[in-house]
């Protein structure tokens, strides 16, 4: 028991200092490079434990103590050829990061608790239940399809041995009632909730990888949260400049182009991929398009009002546009937005100015939960 509260002593440690320094974790990307399924390898500066050092109080003079003439050797002849910020291969240790491991779970969690976000309450299909049988164990007792003849065949084996009635050369094992073993199971009732997050970039030009870089941790703390609220969080994603294409995660954060940009073509695509693979009714969605704000003309702005407005808005749970300040970017389309959509909380549009705004763009884009 002491060592187990210990342990939870040191995850408190741990929780808290990644709780301090939440906002370096969420804009210089580290984390991301260091997940591994539903862990995260946290890297922070050695927790030293205390301890005694044997040695004398007074204060002794000898090499690395008092003071030094440059160029001096360590026998105090001179000639020690030092040069200052300069030396040869030391044999001490050096300072050495500390990796721990947390969950998403538990990273959610600290992004909740730091910008103060709501639960999401999923629609759709929330309030169906689905039962699942789970084999937890082996019990004496059970109907026969569940007996387990190499658990019955063992425990008769045994029996036979310490009563001394195994024979080798004739190893005839009969199992008795007593022997049996069967599975045992247990049914678990599980909320069956759906949720797909569609991500659509602006990959013109006119967006460079420190705007790239901005979406790529964004996206994970969206999906961080979201995965929360919603086991088995699906992701697609889409690229467009003048025309749009579904691409793999990969693609989308290091894909480059060149020419105009036609958002109207990242809407259709998402509509296109909800109509084929997402029915409304059974499905939480979360569309998010990332762009500067460059759009090829309003007419082409007036179309993506309108599938905002006509299509995604009724369907889907919120639909998130977030507008990456680029010094080549205008950044009118944001502002085009704003006016169609003055007092609508169905849509969410925020503007991300520097990494140092991540976390309120974040706020933005789930302090509604929806």
């Amino acid at each position: 028991m002491p060592i187990r509260e210990d342990q939870n002593r040191f995850k408190s440690i741990i929780k808290g200092k990644v709780r301090d320094d939440f906002k370096r974790f969420v804009t210089n990307g580290e984390l991301i490079g260091k997940q591994e399924n539903d862990l995260v390898k946290i890297p922070l500066p050695r927790i030293d434990i205390p301890t005694f050092r044997f040695g004398s109080k007074e204060k002794e003079q000898g090499i690395g103590q008092g003071d030094g003439e440059e160029d001096q050797s360590a026998d105090g002849q001179g000639d020690g050829k030092s040069v200052s910020g300069k030396g040869q291969a030391g044999s001490d240790a050096g300072e050495h990061m500390l990796e721990v491991e947390m969950t998403l779970d538990e990273l959610a969690s600290i992004l909740g608790e730091k910008l103060e976000l709501p639960n999401i309450q999923p629609k759709g299909a929330q309030n169906i239940v689905s039962e699942k049988n789970k084999y937890s164990g082996i019990a004496p007792v059970g109907p026969e399809g569940l007996r387990k003849f190499k658990q019955t065949y063992k425990k008769a084996l045994s029996r036979y041995i310490s009563s001394g009635n195994y024979n080798p050369e004739d190893p005839v094992i009969i199992p008795i009632r007593h022997d049996y073993q069967y599975r045992t199971v247990k049914k678990t009732q599980k909320p069956h909730t759906n949720a797909v997050v569609i991500y659509m970039m602006d990959v013109s030009g006119s967006m460079g990888d420190e705007q790239k870089e901005i979406v790529r941790l964004e996206s994970f703390w969206i999906n961080t949260w979201l995965k929360k609220h919603y086991k088995g969080l699906e992701t697609r994603f889409i690229i467009h400049d003048a025309a749009a294409k579904e691409v793999d995660e990969n693609t989308f954060f290091k894909t480059s182009e060149s020419g105009g940009t036609l958002i109207s073509s990242a809407y259709k695509l998402c509509q296109q991929i909800i109509e084929t693979d997402y029915p409304v009714a059974d499905w939480n969605i979360y569309p998010f398009h990332f762009s500067d704000g460059d759009n090829w003309s309003g007419e082409d702005t007036r179309a993506c009002v309108e599938l905002i407005k006509e299509y995604f808005l009724p369907r889907v749970n919120v639909f998130s546009y977030g507008q990456v300040e680029s010094k080549y970017g205008s950044g009118q389309f944001l502002k085009d937005l704003q006016k169609d959509f003055p007092n609508d909380d169905r849509i969410t549009l925020s503007q991300i100015e520097s990494r140092d705004k991540i976390l309120d763009s974040i706020k933005d884009f789930l302090g509604k939960g929806k």
